[in-house]
């Protein structure tokens, strides 16, 4: 026999209640908020680079611990974690989270809906699509477009050459090609091997001295493939490479692409931002003309992670190209979620991209777009010591080498600078580019300010000063 479930089962201890306002867990949330709120609030007394902590213990106990165990746990994993909000931190494209961002995130866990189905989600299911919409017609897509978020960039562009691929009718050819520039983000590399393209099925073409990927070298290689027998079927320009932060010449290589028959994706997971607001499309330029666009907000604007978009010109594709079937669901109005990708269950993080949104607006969209690249020029123009060699770049980063005569001291001089600049509280990353040492700064903290900026650029000039 079948013995009856109590309301006073112990295990239900940990589940918010449905009878009433549950206590625990609004203390739980207390206590959470709080523990979050002090060690944001204590960033800057600290370093913006993970600290080195012991390991927490992993394998649960036979019972379960108290929330006081569970929270001295906690503070112990938090103590080494990345600082975004430092005003030294400057490394990675990782700004800090919009504080609506953070409580749509806890809305959203709260809420547990997935977006796989419209009969689990109806209406986060239909504020997805009209958002994805919005996004998509506001860089210029049509009225076709929309897309689907993803749980990171790299997602996005597979997804994109999968559909490019489909919609060339080439899924299972072994002579279709993806050409792209050698400053492309290494997830190409991944997307390639997923979809099972032969080991040249990704043609990385070499880039100018700006790093940017010129429509004539794309052109010879088109006609150099097709010549072997090969089947070009998509070109991945990129608005915003990893390192120096450079835009491809969009305008020309869509011209390209468009008498070519080549799909173009955009990799704008740094730059495509740009494109929402008028002021700053300038620096996209092109990308309205974009078969599908990589545009992740947790770049700059601080949506917290993951945050990620596919747009579409034509968003049917989408659910051409990945569509099963969910016959286990009922049928909503539109695509369901888990057909319009590759992913199948989805929180309802669609929650804190719109919250974000529609509490910057516009103008705080621009705002924050200003003031990162407006932190960029005024470092290139601090940075003056002769030792010094600025790469060029379209957006928020800058990297910094030694002049080209100087490279047997480049590596020493480098790795020196950085920790020179961590002893200040300055956490810049160290990319090589082409074997090149380099120190990047990546300018989207809205806590960093010109005195940081003075300062940093203090230490940098003074240590390249010091190369004979």
């Amino acid at each position: 026999m079948v013995q009856p479930l109590h309301r006073t089962e112990p295990q239900l201890d940990c589940f918010a209640g449905p009878f009433a306002p549950d206590p625990g867990l609004e203390d739980l949330l207390k206590r959470s908020s709080a523990l979050l709120v002090e060690w944001l609030g204590e960033s800057a007394d600290h370093d913006p680079r993970p600290a080195l902590t012991l390991e927490a213990d992993v394998a649960p106990a036979r019972e379960g611990q108290d929330l006081d165990s569970l929270f001295t746990g906690l503070r112990g994993v938090m103590a080494g974690a990345y600082r975004p909000n430092h005003p030294g931190a400057l490394a990675h494209l990782d700004p800090p989270a919009l504080s609506v961002s953070i409580a749509a995130d806890l809305i959203a866990a709260g809420l547990n809906n997935n977006l796989l189905a419209q009969e689990l989600s109806p209406s986060l299911s239909r504020l997805e699509r009209r958002l994805c919409h919005w996004l998509s017609s506001r860089v210029g897509l049509g009225p076709n477009s929309g897309g689907v978020p993803a749980s990171g960039g790299s997602l996005s562009n597979l997804m994109a050459l999968v559909c490019a691929r489909q919609a060339a009718e080439l899924a299972a050819d072994p002579s279709a090609v993806v050409l792209t520039g050698s400053a492309a983000h290494v997830s190409l590399n991944k997307a390639a091997t997923v979809m099972g393209l032969p080991p040249d099925g990704l043609q990385c073409l070499q880039t100018d001295a700006d790093g940017r990927l010129q429509p004539e070298v794309v052109a010879r290689a088109i006609q150099q493939l097709r010549s072997a027998g090969r089947k070009p079927f998509a070109l991945v320009a990129v608005a915003g490479t990893t390192v120096q932060g450079s835009v491809d010449p969009l305008i020309d290589l869509a011209a390209l692409c468009r008498r070519e028959q080549l799909w173009l994706h955009v990799d704008g997971a740094i730059g495509a931002v740009c494109a929402l607001v008028d002021s700053q499309r300038w620096r996209v330029d092109g990308i309205e003309h974009a078969d599908s666009i990589t545009l992740n907000p947790q770049k700059v604007l601080g949506v917290s992670k993951p945050s990620s978009v596919l747009l579409m010109r034509n968003v049917e594709l989408l659910q051409t190209s990945f569509a099963t079937g969910l016959p286990y669901m009922e049928s909503g109005d539109g695509p369901q979620g888990g057909d319009l990708g590759l992913q199948g269950t989805r929180s309802a993080e669609v929650l804190k991209l719109w919250l974000s949104l529609q509490r910057l607006g516009l103008d705080g969209i621009e705002r924050i777009l200003d003031q990162a690249f407006h932190r960029a020029e005024y470092l290139r123009s601090l940075l003056t010591a002769p030792q010094l060699q600025l790469l060029p770049g379209d957006l928020h980063l800058l990297a910094i080498g030694l002049q080209p005569h100087l490279a047997d001291r480049a590596q020493l001089w480098r790795d020196h600078t950085h920790g020179l600049l961590h002893q200040q509280g300055f956490w810049l990353s160290r990319p090589d580019l082409d074997g090149r040492p380099l120190l990047k700064a990546v300018l989207g903290n809205p806590f960093t300010n010109e005195d940081h900026l003075e300062h940093l650029a203090g230490i940098i000039n003074r240590s390249a000063g010091e190369v004979s």
